[in-house]
């Protein structure tokens, strides 16, 4: 029986100590799906469902070696990138994905629960000219948009406007996440430069254990991409994946609790 091989998936992201988001989350979805996982560590958190208590950031260097390392031997078919706080790790990163084909996913973190801004404007001027432009896809939620886009974004209309703009001045597709817009349901949109928008919705799942659902969402979407789909296949998947870890949340911690993904199984 010949075993067909696994997608290799490269997560470049901070580390949670608590399990529920970062690169322990990017993990869980990538093997849940069928993937190889290998990661990048970009900054160690202290952290659980009420918080996070402590950071201590990776250097560049080891950064950029650690991605060096992985895609050196192993190679890779997919790449999603979360938190990156600072320029410098920011250029390195861009600089070591260099001449790689496959797609990258970044998912743009830059706004914490509490509403608080967690990159500076250096920070975010490098995301744009160095790694906005080398992504496949953006996958900002509805503050991280506002962000970008230096305006407030009361409406859904609005949130497209917003997410065709940063398509155009990127070229890279956009997937404007409206779970910040408190409806009942929960409407994402997708932008590809030169197409139609796309809209996927569904009923918004009334919990507060939500902890990582844009780092799944994101390595989901990373990892069906590995596997072939295209992007609005790859999307609509990981939504579905992200949908059904929401529901089979465990129940832990005092806070914002992690997702089931040991309990999803896609059809």
């Amino acid at each position: 029986m010949t075993i067909r091989q696994p997608p290799r998936i490269l997560s470049i992201a901070g580390s949670d100590s608590s399990g529920g988001a970062g690169i322990q989350a990017d993990i869980k979805t990538i093997t849940m799906l069928g993937g190889y996982a290998m990661t990048a560590i970009t900054a160690i958190t202290a952290q659980n469902t009420v918080g996070v208590q402590g950071v201590e950031a990776i250097s560049s260097a080891i950064v950029a070696q650690q991605i060096a390392s992985c895609i050196g031997d192993i190679g890779v078919d997919a790449v999603k990138i979360g938190m990156l706080a600072t320029p410098e790790v920011i250029e390195a990163v861009a600089g070591a994905l260099a001449g790689i084909a496959a797609p990258v996913i970044l998912d743009p973190v830059m706004i914490a629960t509490s509403g608080a801004v967690l990159v500076g404007p250096e920070a975010v001027a490098a995301l744009r000219g160095t790694l906005f432009p080398r992504a496949t896809l953006l996958t900002p939620n509805l503050p991280e948009l506002a962000h970008l886009a230096g305006r407030g974004l009361p409406t859904h209309d609005a949130m497209i406007e917003a997410a065709q703009e940063l398509a155009e001045a990127t070229g890279a597709a956009v997937l404007a996440k409206g779970g910040h817009a408190g409806e009942e349901r929960v409407i994402d949109v997708l932008i590809i430069p030169g197409e139609a928008p796309l809209a996927f919705d569904h009923a918004r799942i009334d919990t507060r254990h939500t902890h990582g659902t844009g780092c799944t969402l994101s390595s989901a979407i990373a990892t069906l991409l590995g596997q072939g789909q295209t992007l609005p296949e790859a999307v609509r998947q990981a939504r579905q994946f992200v949908y059904k870890a929401i529901e089979a949340a465990p129940g832990y911690g005092a806070g914002s609790g992690p997702l089931g993904h040991q309990a999803v199984r896609l059809p």
